[in-house]
């Protein structure tokens, strides 16, 4: 039993620091992956015969949707962007997962993509008619959805979505429909409706209303990516849109303050619930609760609480900063768990060395208390490595395997410990330096074999006695004969790593 409550409570103590560590890999592999798929997506016109200013259009609706999917991502926000591809009548460009509908033009001139997000159901039909259309009215709008001709006909095509048009049009489109209306409003009144929605949805970028939005895009720059995109070279880096760049300082704290939060969480769940487990027992046995056992399970709640907030904050930060690149490239690569094992050993360090500076460790019992959690947090690591392997749930298959080896590790170190501390007192070999060996001799045998010891003088203050007169008695001399007295020295353990002589 010893083994395992050593076992679950190494296990409890570190998993705050486990679990930070993933849920920051975790958000920066999201921001990563959002970043990728734009690239993908904006490369996947390589070679394609259209030109950059045809293709800009194209070009324009990814980029809206994508790099409003990174910035969600850096937000941790669940909003999402889609770009729809269909050419069907009027229809929506990017949807989104929260109820927004956007339709994108990038045409030469302010006016231009104003007039074109503006258009009239009636415009539309005329524009079939011009290419050769034969249906009539009735059956154009028919086939497209619309009952009733007399009230459509004045209607904007895109009617409820957002207009996106390049962001050094936005002021001269704005310029264009506010005349428009202006004018239409003294001739054809039925006409204002539709330029007055198309100004009200007017906009230079995707926003959801809760702080995410798109990068806007010019005219020239949508050309420009389209280019780049015709030839597959379209890179993140050029675009500014890594995770060294796009991950802040203060989406650090804020992805390590939530992660600290989840970890706390965790943390108090672990601690409490072998309390709680004593507090039910004993009230099935004595058929009463023990107030004092509650009193344990709410100073587990505080203290677990309290650490694993603190284990799963720093964790998660040093997390985000490894795996966006903040410190480098080569630390980009390393794995979140040993992350979440090197913060444990480091405060556990820390503590520890306080302690030893307030007198109530040695030195001897820090480095023996390192050399234990780096032997657990081992077992931990190969053990939570081969669970994840087989139970794909993110952190969950990862911290049963940790728990299993934290357990095991703890027996196995018992073990281990004790064979390691016999070897040194037979062999008188130091484990370079964590067994103390005490070759000095107990004072009560060196008083045995006649070798007077010696202690510090002290200062004693000289006392008077009165003399006494005793008479005098007869002692009679007695006879004893020589024995002689053979003493065994033994080494053996008298403290914790350290090896001395017993008597």
């Amino acid at each position: 039993m010893v083994g395992f409550e050593e076992g679950y409570k190494f296990f409890t103590d570190n998993s705050a620091a486990i679990v930070g560590a993933e849920l920051s890999n975790s958000y920066v592999g999201t921001v990563d992956k959002e970043i990728k798929k734009l690239i993908d997506d904006l490369n996947a016109f390589e070679k394609f015969k259209t030109s950059p200013k045809m293709l800009k259009g194209d070009i324009a609706e990814f980029w809206h949707s994508d790099t409003f999917n990174i910035k969600a991502a850096l937000e941790r926000s669940d909003h999402r962007a889609f770009v729809d591809r269909s050419h069907d009548f009027a229809s929506t460009d990017v949807s989104t997962n929260f109820g927004h509908k956007y339709g994108l033009k990038f045409y030469g001139d302010g006016q231009a993509s104003a007039k074109a997000q503006s258009i009239s159901v009636f415009q539309r039909f005329k524009e079939y008619q011009n290419s050769g259309g034969k249906d009539g009215i009735e059956k154009f709008l028919a086939d497209r959805g619309f009952e009733d001709v007399d009230t459509v006909l004045n209607d904007p095509i895109y009617s409820g979505q957002i207009r996106v048009i390049p962001r050094d049009q936005l002021e001269e489109a704005t310029k264009w429909l506010n005349r428009m209306i202006q004018t239409e409003q003294a001739r054809r009144p039925e006409q204002v409706h539709r330029y007055q929605e198309t100004l009200d949805l007017l906009s230079d970028r995707l926003k959801d209303n809760e702080g995410v939005e798109s990068i806007p895009l010019s005219k020239n720059e949508a050309e420009e990516l389209a280019t780049l995109a015709k030839q597959g070279e379209v890179n993140a880096e050029d675009l500014g849109l890594t995770t060294e760049e796009l991950i802040k300082f203060d989406h650090i704290m804020q992805q390590a303050f939530k992660a600290g939060l989840t970890a706390a969480t965790i943390s108090v769940m672990l601690k409490v619930a072998p309390e709680i487990y004593k507090a039910i027992s004993y009230l099935i046995k004595s058929g009463e609760i023990d107030s004092k056992q509650f009193k344990k399970i709410g100073f587990a709640a505080v203290s677990g609480g309290a650490e694993g907030f603190i284990r799963g904050t720093v964790s998660s930060a040093l997390t985000t900063c490894c795996k966006a690149g903040i410190l480098g490239e080569t630390l980009k690569s390393v794995d979140p768990t040993v992350i979440g094992v090197v913060t444990v050993l480091t405060m556990n360090v820390v503590k520890n060395a306080y302690y030893v500076v307030a007198g109530k460790k040695t030195s001897h019992q820090l480095a023996g208390e390192l050399v234990r959690d780096m032997y657990l947090s081992t077992c931990s690591l190969i053990s939570g490595s081969i669970t994840q392997a087989f139970i794909e749930v993110p952190i969950l298959g990862y911290l049963i395997g940790s728990f299993i080896g934290s357990v095991v590790g703890s027996f196995t170190y018992d073990i281990g410990q004790k064979a390691i501390v016999a070897f040194c007192v037979d062999s008188g070999f130091t484990m370079f330096g964590l067994v103390e060996q005490d070759y000095k001799l107990p004072k009560n045998i060196l008083e045995e074999i006649g070798v007077e010891t010696f202690d510090y003088e002290t200062f004693d203050v000289d006392s008077f006695e009165v003399d006494t007169f005793e008479s005098e008695t007869f002692n009679p001399d007695t006879f004893e004969p020589d024995t002689l007295d053979i003493t065994f020295l033994r080494r053996g353990v008298i403290g914790v790593s350290k090896v001395g002589y017993l008597d």
